[in-house]
């Protein structure tokens, strides 16, 4: 394997020598150049793995060469050296394509960390790998086709991402495969919905806890931070963390450090944030209620999943993918689809979007008696197109309610007898027993 090279841009010759000491010990060949004009004039005649840009140049900024070099040498990963505490300008060349910064005075540690992920990426970049994974966005829309395009130029960068979009639209298996695709796909991908912890354990959950640092803490507990050193922690429901986590989270991802709870060091972690929210997260601070300074941290790219009623070209392909996933997961021979079933689906808007396919999916194979779905066995609820999200959770919830309530008269009836339970009610055995499963009632 040949040696990995790279530039570094900057005019302190003490900062080259520091940088290009680090690289050797690293085992990386190193170049310097003292200013723009220099460092393009070597891209166009030496192959590089890496560039390292100071920010601050005598005939620019290292924001123009991010620019250049996404023009001209896209596969190319460069990072940015900024000064300490100027985030405006580290995020702006973040939004430029930059791959990651360092802050001065350099964090050695940083920079290593650094410089092995953007290698990686550059490595698999040159052998031409197909970071491919079992995780696909399944569709042939524009909507689609432009998110996969995205999705594989953010994995090539550290930055942050924002993904914003209704329930059910799949904003944790697109957070998913920007970690799958990028340099960080051998460490860990850890998913946390955080409108799920509550809020009295959150510090330990994200930070961990030593051993009797409180009562119930009857062992060494590592946080999130730590499981997902390496690799990237996708905050799931960002808009639900309370102000006084808000302020813990802007620290440790500013620090790049934890503090479990009942221990005195920091324990440094290298992980990249992805984060997610159904809610208006520019309402949320507008209203007060997330703080501005953490929404610029997680806010630096922003990634909108469109709902499944503004793509409704995939349906069908969607539909297939999930029927086929189903009967094999039940060893069945996957149903095909009716013309009148298959217009049914294409005309309802979904306000749960594709999660809503799948549960539909899921009860019509249930309810199907032969070898094609028809309209009635989707169950289809009546609709609007105005109808939202929450109308629709409230009627399943009452619809659910009324299932469990026949269900269970119907089987006082017969003695818990499920097969004349199903004659009763007018459905096949195979129905009952999956409602049966589905609402929990043994």
């Amino acid at each position: 394997m040949s040696v990995q090279r790279t530039l570094i841009i900057d005019d302190e010759p003490d900062i080259r020598e520091l940088l290009e000491l680090t690289l050797n010990r690293m085992g990386i060949d190193t170049d310097a150049a003292a200013d723009l004009g220099q460092a393009r004039t070597m891209l166009q005649h030496t192959h590089y793995d890496l560039c390292l840009t100071d920010m601050r140049l005598p005939d620019g900024n290292g924001i123009e060469l991010v620019e250049w070099i996404q023009q001209h040498l896209p596969n190319l990963p460069v990072a940015v050296i900024t000064a300490h505490g100027n985030m405006e300008l580290a995020v702006q060349a973040l939004k430029a394509g930059a791959f990651d910064f360092v802050s001065k005075p350099v964090d050695l540690e940083d920079l290593r960390n650094l410089v092995q992920s953007a290698l990686k990426l550059s490595n698999t970049a040159h052998q031409g790998k197909n970071l491919r994974s079992r995780h696909e966005l399944l569709g042939d829309s524009a909507p689609m086709q432009k998110i996969r395009g995205t999705i594989a130029k953010l994995a090539r960068s550290q930055a942050p991402v924002y993904i914003s979009g209704e329930s059910g639209t799949g904003k944790e298996l697109v957070a998913r495969l920007i970690h799958n695709k990028g340099p960080r796909a051998d460490h860990p991908f850890v998913p946390v919905n955080c409108g799920a912890i509550p809020s009295e354990l959150m510090e330990s959950e994200f930070f961990g806890h030593k051993k009797g640092s409180f009562t119930g803490a009857i062992n060494d507990k590592v946080g999130l931070f730590q499981a997902a050193d390496g690799g990237t922690l996708f905050l799931d429901e960002v808009a639900e963390l309370p102000m006084s986590m808000q302020v813990k989270l802007l620290r440790a991802i500013q620090e790049k450090a934890v503090r479990p709870v009942g221990e005195h060091k920091e324990t440094h972690v290298d992980v990249r944030i992805l984060s997610a929210t159904h809610k208006d997260l520019d309402k949320q601070v507008t209203d007060g209620l997330f703080r501005q300074d953490l929404y610029y941290r997680l806010h630096v790219i922003q990634l909108t999943v469109p709902p499944l009623r503004e793509r409704r070209e995939d349906i069908v392909i969607l539909a297939r993918h999930i029927l086929n996933k189903i009967a094999a997961a039940h060893s069945t021979k996957t149903p095909e689809i009716g013309k009148d079933a298959l217009n049914a689906l294409l005309a309802y808007p979904f306000p749960g979007n594709v999660r809503e396919l799948e549960n539909i999916l899921e009860r019509a194979i249930a309810l199907c008696e032969g070898s094609v779905i028809e309209p009635e066995d989707l169950q289809l609820p009546e609709h609007n197109q105005t109808s939202g999200l929450e109308s629709a959770s409230q009627l399943d919830e009452y619809m659910e309610d009324k299932e469990k309530q026949a269900l269970l008269e119907a089987l006082k009836k017969t003695r818990y007898n499920k097969t004349a339970a199903a004659k009763l009610l007018g459905i096949s055995y195979r129905s009952i027993r999956y409602k049966l499963k589905k609402l929990g009632i043994e």
